[in-house]
């Protein structure tokens, strides 16, 4: 097992994380070597999953405190989970539905928060989050540039890393998702140094993952 980013493994073609509970979250595969065991990361069920794939350092370090929007029933949460040994996942998600698996995924799991709340209003959690060493969002609406600005500027330390998963789609079902993408970019130049951009094919079709720092 080869480690290739904090907290993160590969083997073969396959990625890892170390798991932090025995319970799978969405029919991942779990092998053991040299005494520990990992859990298997699809990158075709997770963005940041897809990115790490991709080639994409996410500065995640083993002690980082992050804060998740969009974190549905917390199939990347989990992960992240592995990998934050010593740090901690705040986990946003809107629906109160989708926001029970989430919080059974919590249940075996020492270092998530499940938060129910809308990311378009940030002061309303602002007594369950703390400063975060990294902000990252996987939210399907049209304004996820505004959603995210608005969180960063919040929540994320000066020094901290902004991840942020575009999904084209979300905002024009008819125009390109080049043209989407540029907008979306620009939107962002405000407020962040985009540091890296990265297409997810072939694991999500018109999704740009960006890394960006506060201005």
């Amino acid at each position: 097992m080869k480690q290739i980013q904090p907290g993160i493994y590969e083997k073969g073609q396959k990625l890892y994380t170390k798991a932090s509970s025995t319970q799978k979250v969405y029919g991942e595969k779990f092998i053991e070597e040299d005494g520990e065991k990992y859990r298997e990361w699809n990158p075709n069920r997770s963005k940041a999953g897809a990115a790490v794939k991709k080639g994409v350092n996410l500065e995640l370090g083993l002690d980082s405190d992050v804060l998740y929007l969009g974190a549905a029933s917390g199939t990347t949460v989990s992960h992240f989970s592995d990998i934050l040994e010593e740090g901690f996942v705040f986990a946003l998600e809107y629906s109160d539905t989708v926001i029970r698996k989430l919080v059974e995924v919590a249940e075996s799991r020492k270092n998530i928060a499940p938060i129910l709340g809308n990311a378009r209003n940030p002061d309303e959690y602002e007594d369950l989050v703390t400063q975060v060493d990294a902000v990252f969002q996987d939210i399907s609406q049209s304004d996820q540039a505004e959603i995210f600005t608005k969180n960063a500027e919040k929540y994320l330390k000066k020094d901290g890393v902004a991840l942020l998963a575009v999904k084209a789609q979300s905002i024009s079902t008819s125009r390109p998702a080049e043209e989407i993408f540029d907008e979306v970019k620009e939107k962002l130049k405000a407020k962040f140094e985009i540091k890296e951009e990265t297409l997810l094919d072939p694991y999500e079709t018109d999704h740009l993952f960006l890394k960006m720092k506060l201005k």
